[in-house]
């Protein structure tokens, strides 16, 4: 069985929530340890509390992907005495790597924001806000007849084709390829020294800037010819838009007193804090894992009726209150919900022949109790 380093686990990773998609101000990536280890078990967690590395030693882990930074604050020194240097000790003395994938993931589709939206039955949701528009590139490759569909399939399955909410969406033309090869060569069709002439298509696809290089690597490798032939040209069209936060509409209109009990039943948190009138209907949600208290007006610009986000302090749930903006706060720990995702995405990706045990932690990290 083949080893898999915690560096192939994490670029697999990278592919969904690329390190670029994080703020400024956020500190992804390694936290400690070393990325070049093998690995067989897998743990993710939303916090990297000494509790959670207790548990990671019990179960042998290997490998822990955390959304919260451990080194969120920079270090100044490793005081094995205090409870962050203690957790540092902990994991180097066990030969755990801890990686962290922050904003970088709450951007990302399908990441934090978008298993919440999900969660609340939040329809044709867009970011709140939006940080960037990804850039697109065409792709434009010569295939002979006898292998079109396994390098459309390819290219499709590594990113490549989406318009909207359609996928495999290419164009083919059909023409004649020629070609001499050259000494030293091995042609798939043909011999050294001697023009050749085939029925090819030419297949066009749309590719996203960030998924290029992955798509380019199933082209090859799908593609019978030693040498591919393709043409990459940059777009002018808009690629979707990225960002933090969420903004929909549930099909129907509900009372803020039935979507709050909704949002506890579905975060499964044990109470929430709402701020409104229970009886108004809302149908208009914004939605933003973590604290989202600094994007009230962004939340009430967008048209929401109901913002749910953590952390909201006294004065600024007045002032959304007073907007006419309903707030619902189920706490800052509700991004735990983004867990279970990561880990089904892995499975999928990096453990098709069963040498990696993927696994959430049990631990409950949320530091709040309601008496």
């Amino acid at each position: 069985m083949n080893k898999v380093t915690a560096r192939e686990i994490i670029k697999t990773l990278e592919t969904w929530a690329p390190k670029s998609f994080a703020y400024d101000w956020d500190n992804v990536g390694l936290q400690v340890g070393s990325l070049n280890k093998p690995v067989q078990n897998v743990m993710v967690t939303l916090d990297v509390v000494e509790s959670v590395v207790d548990e990671a030693v019990e179960k042998k882990v290997d490998l822990i992907i955390a959304h919260h930074p451990l080194l969120f604050v920079k270090l100044h020194q490793i005081n094995v005495d205090t409870p962050k240097g203690r957790i540092v000790q902990k994991l180097l003395k066990h030969d755990i790597t801890v990686y962290a994938a922050h904003t970088n993931l709450d951007v990302a589709e399908g990441g934090v924001n978008d298993v919440m939206a999900d969660l609340l039955d939040v329809k044709n949701h867009r970011p709140l806000i939006p940080t960037e528009t990804e850039q697109l590139v065409k792709l434009a490759v010569f295939v002979p007849d006898s292998h079109l569909e396994a390098v459309r399939d390819a290219v499709s399955e590594a990113g490549a084709g989406f318009i909207g909410d359609y996928s495999h969406c290419t164009y083919q033309v059909s023409g004649e390829g020629t070609f001499k090869p050259q000494e030293g060569t091995n042609p798939f069709i043909g011999e050294q020294g001697r023009l050749e002439q085939v029925q090819e298509k030419r297949l066009e696809t749309i590719v996203p800037q960030s998924k290029l290089s992955k798509v380019l690597q199933a082209m090859e490798k799908a593609h019978p010819y030693e040498e591919v032939a393709y043409d990459l040209y940059p777009l002018l069209n808009e690629g979707r838009s990225l960002g933090i936060g969420r903004v929909g509409r549930l099909d129907e209109p509900i009372s803020l007193q039935d979507f709050a009990d909704k949002v506890k039943e579905r975060f499964d948190v044990p109470h929430v804090r709402v701020a409104g009138k229970m009886g108004k209907t809302v149908q208009t949600v914004a939605l933003l894992g973590g604290s989202g208290e600094k994007y009230i007006h962004k939340a009430k610009s967008s048209g929401a009726d109901v913002y749910v986000t953590g952390d909201m302090t006294f004065h600024m749930t007045q002032d959304a209150v007073e907007m006419g903006l309903h707030v619902i706060d189920p706490g800052h720990h509700v991004e735990k919900v983004v867990c279970v995702k990561v880990q089904q995405y892995l499975e999928e990706r990096c453990n098709k022949d069963g040498a990696l045990n993927i696994l959430v932690s049990e631990v409950d990290t949320e530091p709040f109790t309601i008496q």
